[in-house]
């Protein structure tokens, strides 16, 4: 990137919007993380580590099937993707991690998520990527959530500290699969997470207006995904409609009652059935059903609590059926907060940086965020962590056809990230080894 502050500013903007015409889901970010190599290596970084070298792969969650990880991988490889990355990648190991060695000083995670989500890109004039020419090129897929303002973060902010005088070590986590839940535990158990004083991890937007700066999060929900394959007995719904185990009434009877699932007075629970499906035809007893549900809590015991009346209840239901049912967790995570000696150093640091019109300290998150596997480990190992969110005007809400960014917000992420990383030594001088 050039140092002229204009020219920087395009760059991140053209950098971005390439990121936004190219989203792929969770665990088949090819092609992302054939570009963010590229660009890492014209960068130059002191370690790069790809795919596999990255983490352990026995350590993903919600990964897809395979046939679809494939898919992904041809279309990456049509698209002209490096087959050395394809093949450290294959199988659905995506991501990287990036390590830059600045001397002696403290050691400084950032992490930022890469995949996109399963949504269709409105094409309405209005939408600024469609009238500008940098909607998704892939149909069914999109950058719902800005994750590629944040891989656009994650590369300038290396690259900004590559050129201070940042006395340290920086690691960057690219960290895919977060919208499925499934990246986060991967690399908050690599080796390079190990020994980080520091980390702080971002988001854009949620709800905050451009020049708004949340200096750390509290309060996100701890998550699981769960999916629930029911089995029963086939038979023909008119002749023998008795000889039948009906795994569609055992998925109604599930759905009806994870609803019912008391919530917990310790704090906010939440329980979800977000896709069901069962059934073949009007004359034959179903003898198959899916769901796919979800369970929040306001603390981890609280997610726990929800997660096991969720399965009690997906027994229950296909047992009083005659049916047996598969339960699968895919993916969960814990819930992390802020630390508030992180949080006061970046409300620090945001107040100096031009274009920020308000610093809010802390805001409750609401939602959930894998992200918080890296602040725990972090946080247990002595170190701090703090989520920060850098605000930006977006039109709809995270997760709709016609979300966008304020692209403003770009430059302003970048300056109170690098400032924030640049700062810790001083903030945090006479405090000890963490």
């Amino acid at each position: 990137m050039s140092t002229d502050a204009t020219d920087a500013i395009d760059e991140l903007v053209s950098l971005r919007r390439w990121f936004h015409r190219h989203p792929e889901p969770a665990w088949r970010e090819f092609y992302t993380t054939h570009r963010l190599v590229e660009e890492l290596r014209e960068i130059g970084v002191d370690e790069l580590a790809i795919g596999r070298d990255a983490y352990d792969p026995a350590d993903r969650m919600a990964v897809p099937e395979e046939a679809s990880i494939a898919e992904w991988a041809d279309r990456a490889r049509e698209r002209g993707a490096d087959e050395e990355i394809l093949e450290k990648t294959a199988g659905g190991i995506t991501g990287c991690i990036a390590v830059l060695e600045c001397g002696d000083g403290p050691a400084v995670g950032l992490r930022v998520d890469i995949d996109g989500l399963f949504i269709t890109e409105s094409d309405d004039p209005d939408h600024a990527p469609a009238e500008k020419g940098f909607r998704s090129e892939i149909d069914g897929t999109m950058h719902a959530c800005g994750h590629d303002a944040h891989m656009t973060w994650g590369l300038s902010t290396i690259e900004a500290i590559k050129a201070s005088d940042f006395s340290g070590r920086l690691v960057v986590f690219f960290q895919p699969a977060e919208e499925a839940g499934g990246g986060g535990h991967p690399m908050a158990q690599s080796r390079y997470i190990e020994d980080l004083e520091y980390l702080f991890a971002v988001h854009v937007g949620l709800d905050h207006p451009t020049g708004r700066v949340v200096a750390g999060i509290e309060r996100p929900l701890a998550m699981c995904h769960v999916d629930a394959m029911i089995e029963g007995t086939s038979t023909h719904a008119g002749k023998t409609p008795n000889e039948g185990d009906n795994a569609m009434q055992a998925l109604g009877a599930a759905i009806e009652n994870a609803y019912a699932i008391p919530r917990h007075a310790d704090g906010m629970t939440r329980v979800n059935i977000g896709r069901a499906e069962s059934g073949t035809a009007s004359n034959v007893i179903a003898d198959r059903a899916h769901l796919e549900a979800e369970a929040r809590g306001e603390t981890t015991e609280l997610m726990e609590y929800m997660k096991g009346r969720l399965k009690r209840t997906l027994r229950s239901a296909a047992s009083m059926h005659g049916c047996s049912v598969d339960i699968d967790v895919r993916s969960e995570s814990p819930r992390a907060d802020s630390d508030p000696a992180l949080v006061d150093h970046v409300a620090n640091v945001a107040d100096g940086i031009d274009g920020v019109t308000e610093v809010v300290p802390t805001a409750d998150f609401g939602a959930s965020e894998d992200a918080t596997f890296l602040m725990k480990r972090v946080q247990e190992h002595g170190g701090l962590a703090s989520y920060l969110i850098v605000g930006t005007d977006h039109p709809t809400g995270h997760h709709t056809p016609t979300f966008d960014i304020d692209e403003r917000s770009l430059r302003i992420g970048t300056d109170v990230l690098t400032e924030a990383i640049r700062g810790v030594e001083d903030a945090f001088a006479g405090e000890g080894d963490r």
